[in-house]
């Protein structure tokens, strides 16, 4: 479906940025899996989730299980970059995690919001230079209120105007809506 959408142009234009974003269990995962399944044989799948705890730990290995072997299975918290994915289909699940990692490490040295966007930009700049089509999965997480904790706002502050950064370069950017893609942009 998503590949007629698209058309030809999308099979000899291997440099693209898609970004899936949506609320949580909206089906962003599952539609950013199909998407890169049928844009390759055998895409690159970036987790970027720190494993906190043994469920989350159990429930890392579930994931990985039902994607199966197809799939090349990388775990990076912070340094996307460090990977060479030139002329790979590459699902990046997900920027909220990403952000978190980048997050916590700046608690420790008491960075500004500002900072800490600026080397989220960069890095992510770095790591999209590269020949290849990244999808990226991301949560609208400003989309429920204000928090009244400042810890909160500042996080999500920080995610909204990342999100924002990613949907300006995104060639193709989809909400999803309990299940449905939602089509935003799209750029041929």
């Amino acid at each position: 479906m998503f590949r007629i959408a698209l058309g030809f142009h999308y099979l000899c234009n291997m440099k693209r940025i898609i970004l899936i974003t949506g609320g949580q269990r909206s089906g962003k995962s599952s539609h950013a899996e199909e998407m890169a399944l049928q844009l390759s044989d055998h895409p690159v799948y970036i987790a970027t989730a720190k494993v906190w705890d043994e469920e989350f730990r159990e429930r890392v290995e579930r994931h990985r299980c039902r994607r199966g072997p197809c799939w090349t299975n990388i775990e990076e918290e912070r340094y996307l970059s460090r990977h060479d994915v030139s002329g790979r289909v590459v699902l990046i699940d997900c920027v909220t995690l990403w952000l978190t990692n980048f997050f916590f490490a700046s608690r420790e040295k008491e960075v500004s919001t500002d900072e800490l966007l600026a080397e989220a930009k960069e890095e992510f700049d770095r790591f999209t230079s590269q020949d290849a089509t990244f999808i990226f999965v991301t949560n609208e997480i400003g989309s429920g209120g204000v928090s009244d904790n400042a810890l909160q706002r500042r996080f999500t502050d920080l995610q909204g105007w990342m999100n924002q950064y990613i949907a300006s370069r995104a060639d193709t950017v989809v909400l999803m809506v309990s299940g449905i893609p939602v089509n935003i942009k799209s750029r041929l």
